[in-house]
Protein backbone atom coordinates (compact mmCIF):
# COMPACT_ATOMS: atom_id res chain seq x y z
CA UNK A 1 0.00 0.00 0.00
CA UNK A 2 1.25 3.14 -0.89
CA UNK A 3 0.17 6.60 0.10
CA UNK A 4 0.40 9.54 -2.19
CA UNK A 5 -0.48 13.54 -1.05
CA UNK A 6 -3.14 15.23 -2.01
CA UNK A 7 -0.93 16.57 -4.68
CA UNK A 8 -1.13 13.72 -6.39
CA UNK A 9 -4.61 13.02 -6.54
CA UNK A 10 -4.61 13.97 -10.63
CA UNK A 11 -2.06 12.23 -11.43
CA UNK A 12 -2.77 9.01 -10.06
CA UNK A 13 -6.44 9.34 -11.35
CA UNK A 14 -5.08 9.59 -15.02
CA UNK A 15 -2.82 6.26 -14.24
CA UNK A 16 -5.49 3.76 -12.33
CA UNK A 17 -8.95 5.58 -14.01
CA UNK A 18 -10.32 5.57 -10.45
CA UNK A 19 -11.14 9.09 -9.37
CA UNK A 20 -13.50 11.11 -11.32
CA UNK A 21 -16.26 9.68 -13.81
CA UNK A 22 -14.61 10.65 -16.99
CA UNK A 23 -11.94 8.05 -16.13
CA UNK A 24 -13.91 5.96 -14.30
CA UNK A 25 -16.40 5.82 -17.34
CA UNK A 26 -16.18 2.33 -19.60
CA UNK A 27 -19.77 1.72 -20.46
CA UNK A 28 -23.33 2.45 -20.23
CA UNK A 29 -22.97 -0.05 -16.78
CA UNK A 30 -20.43 1.97 -15.03
CA UNK A 31 -22.34 5.58 -16.44
CA UNK A 32 -25.63 3.95 -14.68
CA UNK A 33 -24.01 2.74 -11.42
CA UNK A 34 -22.65 6.35 -10.96
CA UNK A 35 -26.65 7.67 -11.48
CA UNK A 36 -27.09 5.10 -9.03
CA UNK A 37 -24.32 5.94 -6.47
CA UNK A 38 -25.96 9.96 -6.54
CA UNK A 39 -29.52 8.68 -6.33
CA UNK A 40 -29.09 6.17 -3.70
CA UNK A 41 -26.32 8.00 -1.35
CA UNK A 42 -26.04 11.64 -2.06
CA UNK A 43 -29.93 12.48 -2.82
CA UNK A 44 -31.77 9.94 -0.65
CA UNK A 45 -29.08 9.83 2.11
CA UNK A 46 -29.43 6.15 2.11
CA UNK A 47 -26.84 4.68 5.23
CA UNK A 48 -24.73 2.14 4.07
CA UNK A 49 -26.38 -0.90 4.79
CA UNK A 50 -29.32 0.51 3.57
CA UNK A 51 -27.39 0.86 0.08
CA UNK A 52 -26.18 -1.57 0.09
CA UNK A 53 -29.93 -3.39 -0.57
CA UNK A 54 -30.73 -0.64 -3.13
CA UNK A 55 -27.33 -1.09 -4.98
CA UNK A 56 -28.20 -4.84 -5.51
CA UNK A 57 -31.34 -4.03 -7.17
CA UNK A 58 -30.17 -1.36 -9.85
CA UNK A 59 -27.37 -3.97 -10.67
CA UNK A 60 -29.37 -7.30 -10.39
CA UNK A 61 -32.05 -6.31 -12.86
CA UNK A 62 -29.17 -4.56 -15.15
CA UNK A 63 -27.41 -7.48 -14.87
CA UNK A 64 -30.60 -9.40 -16.09
CA UNK A 65 -31.18 -7.26 -18.55
CA UNK A 66 -27.71 -7.84 -20.25
CA UNK A 67 -27.88 -11.64 -20.02
CA UNK A 68 -31.21 -11.79 -21.82
CA UNK A 69 -30.14 -10.30 -24.87
CA UNK A 70 -26.14 -12.02 -24.59
CA UNK A 71 -27.60 -15.22 -22.71
CA UNK A 72 -23.73 -16.29 -21.76
CA UNK A 73 -24.45 -17.15 -18.11
CA UNK A 74 -27.42 -17.93 -15.97
CA UNK A 75 -29.67 -15.14 -14.90
CA UNK A 76 -30.24 -13.93 -11.57
CA UNK A 77 -33.82 -14.13 -11.65
CA UNK A 78 -36.35 -15.95 -14.36
CA UNK A 79 -36.80 -13.10 -17.42
CA UNK A 80 -37.94 -13.79 -20.85
CA UNK A 81 -34.38 -13.75 -23.48
CA UNK A 82 -33.84 -11.41 -26.26
CA UNK A 83 -33.50 -10.79 -29.17
CA UNK A 84 -29.49 -11.49 -29.26
CA UNK A 85 -29.95 -8.13 -31.61
CA UNK A 86 -31.59 -6.23 -29.09
CA UNK A 87 -29.19 -3.11 -27.72
CA UNK A 88 -27.42 -3.66 -24.24
CA UNK A 89 -27.45 0.14 -23.69
CA UNK A 90 -30.84 0.68 -23.69
CA UNK A 91 -30.88 -2.29 -21.59
CA UNK A 92 -29.24 -1.43 -18.82
CA UNK A 93 -30.19 2.31 -19.07
CA UNK A 94 -33.83 1.22 -18.61
CA UNK A 95 -33.14 -1.30 -16.39
CA UNK A 96 -31.20 1.04 -13.64
CA UNK A 97 -33.78 4.18 -14.42
CA UNK A 98 -37.13 1.88 -13.41
CA UNK A 99 -35.67 0.56 -10.15
CA UNK A 100 -34.40 3.70 -9.58
CA UNK A 101 -37.23 5.40 -10.29
CA UNK A 102 -39.12 2.90 -8.37
CA UNK A 103 -37.33 3.19 -5.25
CA UNK A 104 -37.05 7.22 -4.98
CA UNK A 105 -40.10 8.29 -7.04
CA UNK A 106 -39.36 11.94 -5.98
CA UNK A 107 -36.08 11.69 -8.26
CA UNK A 108 -37.79 10.93 -11.65
CA UNK A 109 -37.46 14.26 -12.85
CA UNK A 110 -33.76 14.65 -12.13
CA UNK A 111 -33.30 10.83 -13.38
CA UNK A 112 -36.00 11.40 -16.57
CA UNK A 113 -33.13 13.64 -18.67
CA UNK A 114 -30.62 11.06 -18.07
CA UNK A 115 -32.48 8.23 -19.09
CA UNK A 116 -33.54 10.16 -22.52
CA UNK A 117 -29.92 10.85 -22.88
CA UNK A 118 -28.64 7.54 -22.59
CA UNK A 119 -31.32 6.28 -25.09
CA UNK A 120 -30.91 9.21 -27.40
CA UNK A 121 -27.04 7.48 -27.90
CA UNK A 122 -28.67 4.18 -28.79
CA UNK A 123 -28.78 3.39 -32.47
CA UNK A 124 -31.19 1.47 -34.12
CA UNK A 125 -29.28 -0.61 -35.72
CA UNK A 126 -30.43 -3.05 -36.75
CA UNK A 127 -34.01 -1.75 -36.88
CA UNK A 128 -36.24 -2.73 -33.38
CA UNK A 129 -32.76 -3.39 -31.89
CA UNK A 130 -33.56 -0.12 -29.12
CA UNK A 131 -36.90 -0.70 -28.85
CA UNK A 132 -36.15 -4.66 -28.36
CA UNK A 133 -33.48 -3.46 -25.81
CA UNK A 134 -35.79 -1.22 -23.82
CA UNK A 135 -37.77 -4.40 -23.74
CA UNK A 136 -35.56 -6.19 -21.92
CA UNK A 137 -34.65 -3.83 -19.54
CA UNK A 138 -37.98 -3.12 -18.91
CA UNK A 139 -38.48 -6.97 -17.83
CA UNK A 140 -35.44 -7.22 -15.81
CA UNK A 141 -36.38 -4.38 -13.53
CA UNK A 142 -39.78 -5.73 -13.12
CA UNK A 143 -38.44 -9.11 -12.25
CA UNK A 144 -36.63 -7.66 -9.52
CA UNK A 145 -39.60 -5.27 -8.14
CA UNK A 146 -41.71 -8.01 -8.02
CA UNK A 147 -39.21 -10.42 -6.24
CA UNK A 148 -38.43 -7.52 -3.62
CA UNK A 149 -41.42 -7.03 -2.46
CA UNK A 150 -42.38 -7.14 0.86
CA UNK A 151 -38.71 -8.42 1.38
CA UNK A 152 -38.77 -6.68 4.72
CA UNK A 153 -37.14 -3.57 3.89
CA UNK A 154 -38.17 -0.84 6.49
CA UNK A 155 -40.09 -3.12 8.62
CA UNK A 156 -40.31 -2.73 12.20
CA UNK A 157 -37.76 -2.99 14.74
CA UNK A 158 -36.98 -1.95 18.73
CA UNK A 159 -33.58 -2.60 19.09
CA UNK A 160 -33.28 -3.57 22.87
CA UNK A 161 -30.05 -1.69 24.87
CA UNK A 162 -28.61 -3.46 27.99
CA UNK A 163 -26.41 -1.81 30.92
CA UNK A 164 -25.06 -5.02 32.19
CA UNK A 165 -21.42 -6.02 30.83
CA UNK A 166 -20.42 -6.58 27.14
CA UNK A 167 -24.49 -5.83 26.06
CA UNK A 168 -24.41 -3.14 23.67
CA UNK A 169 -25.84 -0.03 24.64
CA UNK A 170 -25.83 3.97 22.64
CA UNK A 171 -22.47 4.89 22.65
CA UNK A 172 -21.52 8.93 23.78
CA UNK A 173 -20.82 11.79 22.71
CA UNK A 174 -24.06 11.53 20.13
CA UNK A 175 -25.95 8.28 22.33
CA UNK A 176 -27.63 7.81 18.40
CA UNK A 177 -29.86 5.02 17.79
CA UNK A 178 -29.21 2.94 14.43
CA UNK A 179 -31.27 4.35 11.79
CA UNK A 180 -32.18 1.19 10.14
CA UNK A 181 -32.01 -1.87 12.62
CA UNK A 182 -34.08 -3.80 10.37
CA UNK A 183 -31.92 -4.60 8.48
CA UNK A 184 -30.98 -7.92 9.30
CA UNK A 185 -34.68 -9.27 9.23
CA UNK A 186 -34.57 -8.44 5.23
CA UNK A 187 -34.88 -11.47 3.04
CA UNK A 188 -31.46 -12.36 1.60
CA UNK A 189 -30.50 -11.84 -1.91
CA UNK A 190 -28.40 -15.18 -2.70
CA UNK A 191 -28.34 -16.99 0.82
CA UNK A 192 -31.68 -19.20 1.09
CA UNK A 193 -31.93 -18.78 4.93
CA UNK A 194 -30.12 -15.56 6.75
CA UNK A 195 -29.56 -18.38 9.80
CA UNK A 196 -26.62 -19.68 7.12
CA UNK A 197 -24.73 -16.18 7.91
CA UNK A 198 -24.55 -16.89 11.72
CA UNK A 199 -20.85 -15.66 12.71
CA UNK A 200 -18.73 -16.72 15.82
CA UNK A 201 -19.51 -15.70 19.11
CA UNK A 202 -17.64 -12.11 20.65
CA UNK A 203 -14.78 -13.25 23.00
CA UNK A 204 -15.51 -13.92 26.18
CA UNK A 205 -15.48 -11.07 28.32
CA UNK A 206 -12.83 -12.95 31.25
CA UNK A 207 -10.88 -14.62 28.21
CA UNK A 208 -7.41 -13.80 27.46
CA UNK A 209 -8.33 -13.29 23.66
CA UNK A 210 -11.01 -10.73 25.26
CA UNK A 211 -8.35 -9.11 26.74
CA UNK A 212 -6.08 -8.75 24.06
CA UNK A 213 -8.62 -7.24 21.91
CA UNK A 214 -9.47 -4.20 24.33
CA UNK A 215 -5.81 -3.85 25.07
CA UNK A 216 -4.98 -3.51 21.80
CA UNK A 217 -7.87 -0.90 20.51
CA UNK A 218 -7.35 0.86 24.00
CA UNK A 219 -3.86 1.89 22.68
CA UNK A 220 -3.85 1.87 18.70
CA UNK A 221 -7.16 3.36 18.76
CA UNK A 222 -6.98 6.17 21.21
CA UNK A 223 -7.88 9.78 19.99
CA UNK A 224 -4.30 10.64 21.00
CA UNK A 225 -2.80 7.34 20.21
CA UNK A 226 1.07 7.34 20.95
CA UNK A 227 1.06 3.53 18.82
CA UNK A 228 -0.73 4.59 15.77
CA UNK A 229 1.12 6.05 12.85
CA UNK A 230 0.24 8.91 10.70
CA UNK A 231 -0.64 6.43 7.75
CA UNK A 232 -2.96 4.51 10.39
CA UNK A 233 -4.77 7.12 11.13
CA UNK A 234 -5.32 8.51 7.31
CA UNK A 235 -6.27 4.77 6.69
CA UNK A 236 -8.73 4.66 9.40
CA UNK A 237 -11.07 7.88 8.39
CA UNK A 238 -9.88 6.86 4.61
CA UNK A 239 -12.27 4.22 4.99
CA UNK A 240 -15.59 6.06 6.72
CA UNK A 241 -16.08 7.75 3.57
CA UNK A 242 -19.80 6.26 2.78
CA UNK A 243 -18.57 2.65 2.60
CA UNK A 244 -20.52 1.68 -0.21
CA UNK A 245 -20.38 4.54 -2.25
CA UNK A 246 -16.53 4.53 -2.10
CA UNK A 247 -16.44 0.91 -3.08
CA UNK A 248 -19.01 1.26 -6.17
CA UNK A 249 -16.53 4.13 -7.39
CA UNK A 250 -13.66 1.56 -6.94
CA UNK A 251 -15.75 -0.93 -8.97
CA UNK A 252 -16.05 1.10 -11.75
CA UNK A 253 -12.34 2.19 -11.94
CA UNK A 254 -11.66 -1.56 -12.03
CA UNK A 255 -14.03 -1.72 -14.74
CA UNK A 256 -12.90 1.02 -16.24
CA UNK A 257 -8.97 0.28 -15.84
CA UNK A 258 -10.26 -3.83 -16.91
CA UNK A 259 -11.13 -2.55 -20.64
CA UNK A 260 -14.12 -4.95 -19.23
CA UNK A 261 -17.55 -4.67 -22.13
CA UNK A 262 -20.55 -4.30 -21.20
CA UNK A 263 -21.56 -8.43 -20.53
CA UNK A 264 -18.48 -8.45 -18.01
CA UNK A 265 -19.00 -5.23 -16.54
CA UNK A 266 -22.61 -5.66 -15.96
CA UNK A 267 -22.03 -9.64 -14.14
CA UNK A 268 -19.25 -7.75 -12.04
CA UNK A 269 -21.30 -4.94 -10.48
CA UNK A 270 -24.16 -7.55 -10.19
CA UNK A 271 -21.86 -10.09 -8.44
CA UNK A 272 -20.28 -7.50 -6.05
CA UNK A 273 -23.25 -5.54 -5.02
CA UNK A 274 -25.53 -8.71 -4.78
CA UNK A 275 -23.03 -10.31 -2.08
CA UNK A 276 -22.31 -6.59 -0.25
CA UNK A 277 -26.20 -6.68 0.51
CA UNK A 278 -26.51 -10.39 2.24
CA UNK A 279 -23.09 -9.19 3.98
CA UNK A 280 -25.14 -6.37 5.23
CA UNK A 281 -28.34 -8.48 6.19
CA UNK A 282 -26.00 -11.03 7.57
CA UNK A 283 -24.14 -8.72 9.37
CA UNK A 284 -27.40 -6.68 10.94
CA UNK A 285 -28.56 -9.80 11.70
CA UNK A 286 -25.50 -11.24 14.20
CA UNK A 287 -25.31 -7.48 15.35
CA UNK A 288 -28.64 -7.88 17.61
CA UNK A 289 -28.00 -11.66 17.48
CA UNK A 290 -24.81 -11.22 19.70
CA UNK A 291 -25.44 -7.33 20.79
CA UNK A 292 -21.92 -7.08 22.10
CA UNK A 293 -20.83 -3.39 23.51
CA UNK A 294 -18.31 -0.98 21.68
CA UNK A 295 -14.70 -0.27 22.59
CA UNK A 296 -15.38 2.71 24.16
CA UNK A 297 -18.00 1.56 26.43
CA UNK A 298 -15.94 -1.81 27.37
CA UNK A 299 -12.53 0.47 27.92
CA UNK A 300 -14.70 2.93 30.38
CA UNK A 301 -16.26 0.10 32.16
CA UNK A 302 -13.61 -2.66 32.49
CA UNK A 303 -13.78 -2.26 35.74
CA UNK A 304 -16.96 -4.14 35.39
CA UNK A 305 -15.56 -7.25 32.99
CA UNK A 306 -14.43 -9.25 35.61
CA UNK A 307 -10.82 -9.65 33.34
CA UNK A 308 -8.14 -8.96 35.39
CA UNK A 309 -5.68 -8.43 32.25
CA UNK A 310 -8.04 -4.87 31.75
CA UNK A 311 -7.83 -1.42 33.48
CA UNK A 312 -11.21 0.75 33.43
CA UNK A 313 -10.20 4.53 31.45
CA UNK A 314 -13.47 6.34 31.91
CA UNK A 315 -12.21 9.73 29.94
CA UNK A 316 -10.64 6.91 26.94
CA UNK A 317 -11.87 8.40 23.71
CA UNK A 318 -11.51 6.54 20.50
CA UNK A 319 -9.93 8.56 16.96
CA UNK A 320 -13.63 8.37 15.83
CA UNK A 321 -14.64 11.60 17.81
CA UNK A 322 -16.33 14.75 16.51
CA UNK A 323 -12.73 16.69 17.61
CA UNK A 324 -11.00 14.66 14.64
CA UNK A 325 -10.99 16.89 11.74
CA UNK A 326 -12.26 15.65 8.45
CA UNK A 327 -12.42 16.98 4.83
CA UNK A 328 -15.99 16.19 4.57
CA UNK A 329 -19.11 15.84 6.92
CA UNK A 330 -20.56 14.10 8.70
CA UNK A 331 -18.13 14.26 11.97
CA UNK A 332 -16.82 11.44 12.93
CA UNK A 333 -18.14 9.04 15.85
CA UNK A 334 -18.15 5.38 17.20
CA UNK A 335 -21.29 3.87 14.98
CA UNK A 336 -24.45 3.80 16.19
CA UNK A 337 -25.09 -0.43 16.65
CA UNK A 338 -23.63 -3.54 18.34
CA UNK A 339 -19.94 -4.09 17.46
CA UNK A 340 -19.67 -7.88 16.40
CA UNK A 341 -19.40 -8.51 13.44
CA UNK A 342 -18.02 -5.63 11.61
CA UNK A 343 -20.39 -3.93 9.08
CA UNK A 344 -17.67 -2.60 7.22
CA UNK A 345 -15.78 -5.81 6.95
CA UNK A 346 -18.86 -7.88 6.40
CA UNK A 347 -18.89 -5.89 2.92
CA UNK A 348 -15.15 -5.87 2.67
CA UNK A 349 -14.92 -9.76 2.85
CA UNK A 350 -17.59 -10.45 0.35
CA UNK A 351 -16.20 -7.50 -2.24
CA UNK A 352 -12.72 -9.35 -1.89
CA UNK A 353 -13.65 -12.51 -2.48
CA UNK A 354 -15.97 -12.00 -5.00
CA UNK A 355 -13.03 -10.21 -6.64
CA UNK A 356 -10.81 -13.31 -6.39
CA UNK A 357 -13.41 -15.12 -7.89
CA UNK A 358 -14.51 -13.06 -10.93
CA UNK A 359 -10.49 -12.24 -11.83
CA UNK A 360 -9.09 -15.74 -11.32
CA UNK A 361 -6.58 -13.84 -9.13
CA UNK A 362 -5.41 -12.09 -5.69
CA UNK A 363 -3.30 -9.45 -7.50
CA UNK A 364 -5.14 -6.53 -8.65
CA UNK A 365 -3.49 -3.09 -8.91
CA UNK A 366 -6.26 -0.61 -7.60
CA UNK A 367 -5.96 3.21 -6.45
CA UNK A 368 -8.90 5.21 -4.71
CA UNK A 369 -9.23 8.27 -3.43
CA UNK A 370 -11.59 9.13 -0.01
CA UNK A 371 -13.82 12.30 -0.02
CA UNK A 372 -13.48 12.00 3.81
CA UNK A 373 -9.38 12.60 3.85
CA UNK A 374 -8.83 13.64 0.24
CA UNK A 375 -5.57 11.44 0.28
CA UNK A 376 -5.41 8.83 -2.74
CA UNK A 377 -4.01 5.35 -1.30
CA UNK A 378 -3.12 2.52 -3.75
CA UNK A 379 -2.60 -1.57 -3.50
CA UNK A 380 -1.26 -4.66 -5.44
CA UNK A 381 -2.97 -7.31 -3.62
CA UNK A 382 -6.62 -7.91 -3.36
CA UNK A 383 -5.73 -9.88 0.15
CA UNK A 384 -3.98 -6.50 1.37
CA UNK A 385 -7.06 -4.58 0.51
CA UNK A 386 -9.00 -6.77 2.89
CA UNK A 387 -5.97 -6.68 5.81
CA UNK A 388 -6.18 -3.08 5.62
CA UNK A 389 -9.85 -2.80 6.22
CA UNK A 390 -9.69 -4.88 9.02
CA UNK A 391 -7.02 -2.95 10.50
CA UNK A 392 -8.75 -0.09 9.73
CA UNK A 393 -11.54 -0.34 12.40
CA UNK A 394 -9.11 -1.38 15.03
CA UNK A 395 -7.10 2.17 14.58
CA UNK A 396 -10.97 3.94 14.61
CA UNK A 397 -10.99 2.54 17.90
CA UNK A 398 -14.39 1.61 16.90
CA UNK A 399 -14.21 -2.16 17.23
CA UNK A 400 -12.37 -5.07 18.50
CA UNK A 401 -10.03 -6.85 16.19
CA UNK A 402 -12.20 -10.08 16.42
CA UNK A 403 -14.97 -8.39 15.26
CA UNK A 404 -13.34 -7.46 12.24
CA UNK A 405 -12.42 -10.83 11.31
CA UNK A 406 -15.60 -12.63 11.98
CA UNK A 407 -17.50 -9.67 9.46
CA UNK A 408 -14.53 -10.45 6.81
CA UNK A 409 -15.38 -14.23 7.11
CA UNK A 410 -18.72 -14.16 6.89
CA UNK A 411 -18.58 -11.61 4.03
CA UNK A 412 -16.77 -14.41 2.34
CA UNK A 413 -19.41 -16.47 3.10
CA UNK A 414 -21.69 -14.63 0.97
CA UNK A 415 -18.99 -14.74 -2.00
CA UNK A 416 -18.45 -18.88 -1.76
CA UNK A 417 -22.22 -18.74 -1.64
CA UNK A 418 -22.46 -16.62 -4.71
CA UNK A 419 -20.03 -18.20 -6.48
CA UNK A 420 -21.29 -21.52 -6.27
CA UNK A 421 -24.74 -20.98 -7.06
CA UNK A 422 -25.41 -17.87 -9.34
CA UNK A 423 -24.33 -15.97 -12.17
CA UNK A 424 -22.33 -18.60 -13.49
CA UNK A 425 -21.54 -19.52 -16.97
CA UNK A 426 -23.48 -21.81 -19.17
CA UNK A 427 -22.33 -24.49 -21.10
Amino acid sequence: MKLHPKSAVFAAAAVCGMLAPAYARADTVTDWNGYASTAIVTTAGQPPPVSALSFAMVQGAVYDAVNAIDRGHRSYLPVPPAAPSASKDAAVATAAYRVLVTLFPVQQGTLEPLYQTSLAAVTDTPPGSKTGGIAAGEAAAGAMLAARENDGRGGPFTPLFGTTPGVWRPTPPSNAQDPAPWVGNVRPFLVPDVELLRTGPPNALTSRAYARDLNEVKSVGALHSTTRTADQTDSAIFWQEHAFQLWNRIFRGIAAQQHLNVVDSARLFASLDLAVADGAIGCWNNKYHWKFWRPITAIREADTDGNRATVADPQWTPLFDPSTPVASPPALVTPAFPDHPSGHNCGAGAIVRTLQYFFGTDRLDITATSQKTGTTRSWHRLSDLLRENINTRVWAGIHFRTADVQGALMGEKVARYLHAHYLQARH
